[in-house]
């Protein structure tokens, strides 16, 4: 790979951090990662006009860089690659605050984009049927999955039904901001992974509130907190306070890992520390719960408003 590297982009490295989905290394004192790239060509398009956009705003995402002949993709094998050139400092942390800021710098006219998500409801649909499959077939030897699974995707159940249930009830309004969000927020929260123009897709502004409170929840940081904090400081419709709840519904912790463990990634013990701590994820969702009701009136899950603290 470090070979590659060298040929179609016309450098000189010797020493290079090798993983499965990427490699990275410094150059001249810059530092880059030649990574997997899994998206469609009309995506890339729109990510490079959003990397644009974002740059003349002041956020500096890493650079998509063009190889030797021109052209942003690099094939390998069967598989495509991009190099991308880091503008950051790779482990600056990016907090709560900075989040909820971001979401804000980039909105969407919701039909003119490649990257426009939101159908949560039917992707995590295709996902769970998927799931239920793929245990059948390969899950026998993962005991910690089967003793778990069966619970998440009961939780998971519940937050489709959620959104499926508002997406009727209440339906999307034209107040309802679609901005800059992430596939995907990790923990910690780095510049590495946030400013990473690949993960960049438009979706409701509290998709990636929600995602950082899960993680961050556990993490065994105060997402109540940092919840309550949001909820005063951000005035959502009705739609968007339910949409934040059935994010904060799907088990995307549990599911994230599942994945890397049945895709031979991941080690199976670390859905241990997810698993331990159910009942405290329980409180925060009633507590959570409580919180969004201040402002709009929440439909209403029985089995977690019932639930005893």
């Amino acid at each position: 790979m470090k070979e590659i590297v060298n040929y179609y982009y016309n450098f000189d490295v010797e020493e290079v951090e090798e993983n499965k989905n990427y490699l990275s290394f410094n150059y001249y004192g810059e530092n880059f990662y030649f990574v997997f790239f899994n998206r469609t060509e009309e995506e890339l398009k729109d990510i490079v006009e959003l990397c644009i956009e974002l740059k003349y705003k002041g956020i500096r995402v890493h650079d998509i860089v063009l190889n030797r002949d021109n052209s942003l993709v690099t094939k390998v094998g069967e598989n495509n690659y991009l190099l991308l050139k880091l503008n950051t400092n790779k482990n600056d942390i990016v907090d709560f605050i900075s989040v909820s800021e971001m979401t804000n710098k980039l909105k969407l006219n919701r039909s003119n984009s490649k990257l426009y998500r939101n159908n949560w409801g039917e992707l995590w649909s295709k996902k769970i049927d998927y799931f239920e499959y793929q245990i059948k077939e390969l899950g026998k030897d993962k005991k910690i999955i089967i003793d778990s699974f069966s619970y998440y995707i009961g939780l998971a159940e519940n937050a489709i039904s959620y959104v499926n249930k508002i997406n009727k009830v209440i339906g999307m309004g034209d107040f309802d901001n679609i901005t800059l969000s992430h596939r995907r927020i990790f923990y910690p929260n780095t510049n590495l992974n946030y400013l990473n123009p690949l993960s960049f897709i438009f979706d409701l502004e509290i998709r990636d509130i929600a995602e950082y409170l899960k993680i961050e929840f556990f993490n065994g940081e105060d997402s109540l907190l940092d919840l309550i904090t949001y909820l005063k400081i951000k005035r959502l419709t009705s739609y968007s306070y339910h949409m934040l709840y059935a994010r904060l519904l799907y088990p995307s912790y549990y599911f994230d890992i599942y994945e890397d463990v049945m895709n031979n990634n991941g080690d199976e013990e670390r859905l241990v520390k997810i698993i331990s701590k159910v009942n405290d994820y329980e409180n925060f969702l009633k507590k959570a719960y409580e919180e969004i009701s201040k402002y709009t009136n929440l439909e209403k899950i029985n089995w977690l408003i019932k639930k005893e603290l």
